[in-house]
């Protein structure tokens, strides 16, 4: 692997990282959905702290899936591309993919 290699490998690996959360999974799902969110909006709708929704918002923030901008004193966070909705869409192949494999198994296992 040269410098470059690493480099995109390791930059990938951040973005994975910070998805793998499934609380940031849902923030993903839910501004993706239904639009930008302050912090009040997503921390109503999950039903933990301020907290805790904030650092979930500043991972995401920090590896570029989100950005925020400021609207009077509130501040919304938003998909910094549209592609989200692609990655999660492969993500559920994957799972479907896993899901067919497991029947398989089981299937085998038990006989017909």
């Amino acid at each position: 692997m040269d410098r470059n290699q690493k480099l995109r490998a390791e930059a990938r690996a951040a973005v994975l990282k910070a998805m793998a959360h499934p609380t940031r999974v849902y923030i993903v799902d839910l501004i993706e959905r239904d639009g930008p969110q302050c912090v009040c909006e997503i921390t109503s709708r999950i039903g933990v702290d301020t907290s805790t929704v904030s650092r979930h918002l500043s991972v995401l923030k920090s590896v570029g899936i989100l950005q925020d901008s400021k609207q009077g004193t509130t501040v919304y966070y938003s998909l910094t591309c549209d592609c989200i909705s692609e990655f999660m869409a492969g993500l559920e192949k994957v799972l479907s993919a896993v899901h067919r494999r497991d029947v398989e198994r089981f299937q085998a296992a038990v006989g017909p």
